[in-house]
């Protein structure tokens, strides 16, 4: 406690040298850090700075953690305002680079065995250095060039007893601020948490990087260096060392040739690719992150680095988010709002006319304009402020999805400044979508998910007797949530289109439950036992639907 409290007093002072207090009145620490000011050491901003700049220096003042959390905390633009959003991605992961005999003492442990065997040569400078890790170079004993990713010593240590205060304040946020309860501070440092847990373990980042890999192995659109597993270790990641061009040199691209259109379509073919087909998506694709091979100036090619950070959505969120993109390509806005009712975004009693009208107010305008000026990017993001408004409620996930798409998009109309998204984008995804949900994968998926269920219908009479059995002698009681029965609802609606007859049997079935659990007055017995004669009709019809 003693230590956090020190901690407190020192980020108290820097937000006062930052000018930053005057958003801490009416908390504890406002006190401290008014009474700061007269406080004349340390590096103060410009006068005339903005309250983003003046943040974006107060955290990298605090140090890498605060840095890697300000990058974070500036993909939740659904919480912070634009300015502030925008000066805290500029912010700059690059710290101190720790000596290299630790960086060597740390591979020889995590490899066990001496760098001598390892590596034919180890570079002593670091080509990065990051918050969480640092790369070197080195060349293999059989002569390839390769990177050596190596995790900061003592991070992990510094990374917990950060968290803890910052937990604490985040703790104090949700019950004191007058809108903790919709922007849930907590549930923001849960995400950082994870994050950061993610970029710890190399070992992950080298599935992420080789699963993208596999995905593109067959593709001229993005490359992925390969991983070098048998030296990959928790605190050791070794990979291909690739060679290209940083995507923001603009200049350098043109200087050679290279066909910056097709880059640009390649570069939005490859979010929709990885997010809508593939279910897992780089979401740290910032420029320093990506190069390109312009070996071919005519197909030039993306190479992505750093998979510390990935992003993947739950098949239902998949489902509704990819749903919201074609409805509003399509202008379809009723649409938009019955999607984001359904999806569960919004609460159930939300009016479908007002969200609709509200949907139109934002996309509308937007077709006005040519639609090469327009970016979807941000069109979408302002829908979903405007659905705030509606008690919009959305998964980190999915924040972190519209960053991602923010940053392609950015990144295609800077190398092709007359690119139409809405051209490369729609068609794309409509094509994926028909593969993904069309009838052949949905047969592809009954037909194996219907061997384990009739594995299992040989149990049915047994458990059928059982649950007779234990009706008649009043030892069930079924309870059954509201809830229980929107879940219940929401598994029909998904299956309705193929199932038929689970429709019939689900009914019987939840007829009979409540039928069974019924226990009051005299007759109670009969109920029940009609409780489970009704649900054993109701596995019967279900099983028949099931075989056909």
């Amino acid at each position: 406690m003693i230590r956090h409290g020190l901690r407190l007093a020192s980020i108290g002072l820097t937000l006062a040298r930052y000018r930053l207090d005057e958003g801490l009145k009416g908390w504890p620490i406002h006190l401290l850090a008014s009474s700061a000011r007269v406080l004349s050491w340390g590096p103060r901003p410009p006068v005339d700075a903005n309250r983003g700049h003046r943040l974006r220096l107060a955290l990298q003042e605090l140090g890498p953690i605060y840095v890697k959390f300000g990058q974070i905390l500036s993909t939740r633009r659904d919480l912070l305002p634009p300015d502030i959003a925008d000066e805290l991605a500029g912010l700059q992961d690059d710290v101190e680079p720790f000596g290299v005999d630790e960086a060597r003492a740390i591979v020889e442990a995590e490899l066990e065995a001496p760098i001598d065997e390892l590596f034919e040569d180890f570079e002593n400078t670091p080509l990065a250095s990051a918050s969480i890790a640092q790369v070197h170079g080195a060349r293999l004993k059989s002569g390839e060039s390769v990177v050596v990713k190596i995790v900061r010593p003592g991070i992990k240590r510094q990374i917990d007893r950060d968290l803890a205060l910052i937990k604490s304040l985040a703790r104090l946020v949700r019950k004191t601020h007058p809108e903790g309860e919709r922007i849930r501070p907590d549930e923001v440092v849960a995400e950082f948490e994870r994050v950061v847990d993610g970029e710890l373990d190399m070992q992950a980042e080298a599935a992420n990087a080789s699963l993208i890999r596999r995905n593109f192995e067959d593709s001229s659109d993005l490359y992925i260096p390969e991983i070098h597993w048998e030296l990959t270790a928790s605190r050791v990641l070794v990979m291909e060392r690739v060679s290209g061009i940083p995507v923001r040199r603009i200049d350098e691209l043109k200087r050679l040739g290279v066909d910056l259109e097709k880059l640009a379509r390649r570069g939005i073919r490859v979010f929709y690719t990885q997010v809508f087909r593939d279910n897992l998506f780089h979401a740290d694709m910032h420029p320093g992150n990506i190069l390109v091979d312009a070996s071919n100036p005519d197909d030039p090619t993306f190479i992505s680095l750093d998979f510390g950070i990935v992003g993947s959505l739950t098949p239902k969120d998949l489902y509704y988010i990819g749903e919201n993109f074609l409805a509003i390509f399509n202008r379809e806005y009723r649409r938009v709002a019955e999607l984001h009712v359904e999806a569960g975004w919004v609460p159930a009693d939300t009016r479908i006319d007002q969200l609709e009208a509200a949907a139109r107010t934002v996309c509308e305008p937007a077709f006005t304009r040519p639609l090469e000026e327009v970016s979807f990017a941000e069109l979408v993001i302002n829908l979903f402020q405007v659905a705030r408004k509606f008690k919009l409620t959305i998964q980190p996930q999915l924040i972190m999805l519209q960053k991602t798409l923010l940053n392609i998009e950015g990144m295609g109309r800077d190398l092709y400044p007359k690119i139409n998204i809405w051209e490369v984008a729609k068609p794309e995804l409509e094509s994926i979508y028909q593969e993904r949900y069309g009838l052949p994968r949905t047969a592809q998926r009954i037909r194996r998910q219907l061997p384990g269920m009739l594995a299992r219908s040989p149990e049915l009479p047994t458990l059928i007797y059982e649950y007779l059995k234990m009706a008649g002698s009043g030892h069930i009681r079924t309870r059954i949530d509201s809830s229980d029965l929107a879940e219940l609802a929401e598994e029909l609606g998904q299956h309705n289109r193929r199932l038929p007859g689970a429709i019939v049997a689900a009914g019987l079935i939840v007829a009979g439950a409540v039928l069974a659990g019924y226990q009051v007055g005299p007759l109670w017995q009969d109920i029940s036992i009609a409780g489970g004669v009704s649900a054993l009709l109701g596995l019967i019809i279900g099983w028949r639907s099931w075989r056909g």
